[in-house]
């Protein structure tokens, strides 16, 4: 058998655009011969999907999946919302999201698990797709939320809440919290999961604003906390207005059925990614220079 050497590997790295990885797996497969792993690669779909892996991939599906005690809630991106409708891509979400579950939402151990088929899926389907992030949450009961689902329990919003506790009174409110949190979007459990930095931040952006100019010491400091108070009603989950009955806060609620929230995690579709605005305009005057 042919020694597979960094050299090689890096040969056919150049020639075809493939992972390291791959390219080794297709030297091995092939004795080193670069054309037969070339094709190799092309058999498997895997340079296809790399050609097309510099392509913005910012629509997709969220899928949430659930099982006793935890909860995963799944991104997979693709180009396009017209990929979202082809039922082979939402095939492959909810391959993604219950190897996610079965792996105790491990993100590299998914991926790993899952790349051939992201890449099959590529090649078939023509467009990028890229597994974003994954999250879990754990406790004694699990409520998910989907927001705008294309299809059953996969959406542009995926919400999934820890409640702890055993009472009945927890399954009556649990999916509705689910929805509050699509809602509202916290950025925070509890008012002891809030970093101290964006605490000073909030505090220093509400003085420079010039609402607490000229006011004494002592009312300057209710001011301040009455600012934070504000803003911990806005970010913290727990002391958020219930969207359902804003006279009471989520924690009231969930200690009124007798639980404790364990919790939560949610992912809005494409959030934070930047899409390339394309001018066709500008791209038929450039071609007619």
């Amino acid at each position: 058998m042919a020694e597979i050497t960094t050299k090689l590997i890096q040969e056919l790295r150049e020639k075809t655009s493939a992972g390291m990885m791959d390219c080794k797996k297709a030297l091995v497969e092939n004795d080193g011969d670069i054309q037969a792993a070339a094709d190799w690669l092309r058999q498997k779909g895997i340079v296809k999907a790399a050609s097309k892996a510099g392509r913005v991939a910012a629509s997709g599906l969220v899928t949430v999946v659930k099982t006793d005690g935890m909860g995963c809630v799944v991104e997979l991106n693709a180009e396009t919302d017209f990929v979202a409708k082809n039922e082979k891509f939402q095939k492959l979400v909810a391959d993604v999201a219950a190897k996610a579950l079965e792996l105790g939402g491990d993100f590299d151990a998914t991926m790993n698990a899952v790349k051939d088929d992201v890449a099959a899926t590529i090649a078939t389907i023509g467009e990028n797709m890229n597994l974003r992030r994954i999250a879990t949450v754990k406790g004694d009961k699990i409520f998910t939320y989907i927001h705008n689902a294309l299809v059953p329990g996969m959406g542009q919003i995926g919400v999934a809440v820890a409640i702890d506790g055993t009472d009945a009174k927890i399954d009556e409110i649990g999916s509705k919290i689910a929805m509050h949190i699509a809602a509202n979007k916290p950025e925070f459990m509890t008012i002891a999961d809030v970093d101290p930095v964006a605490v000073e931040r909030e505090k220093k952006v509400f003085i420079e604003s010039g609402a607490t100019a000229g006011k004494p010491e002592m009312v300057v400091e209710k001011m301040i906390q009455g600012r934070i108070n504000k803003w911990y009603a806005e970010s913290v989950l727990e002391e958020q207005p219930f969207v359902m009955d804003p006279s009471k806060s989520v924690k009231d609620v969930i200690g009124e059925a007798g639980g404790k929230l364990a919790g939560f995690a949610f992912f809005v579709l494409g959030e934070g990614i930047e899409k390339r605005e394309d001018n066709l305009a500008d791209e038929v005057a450039k071609m007619l220079k």
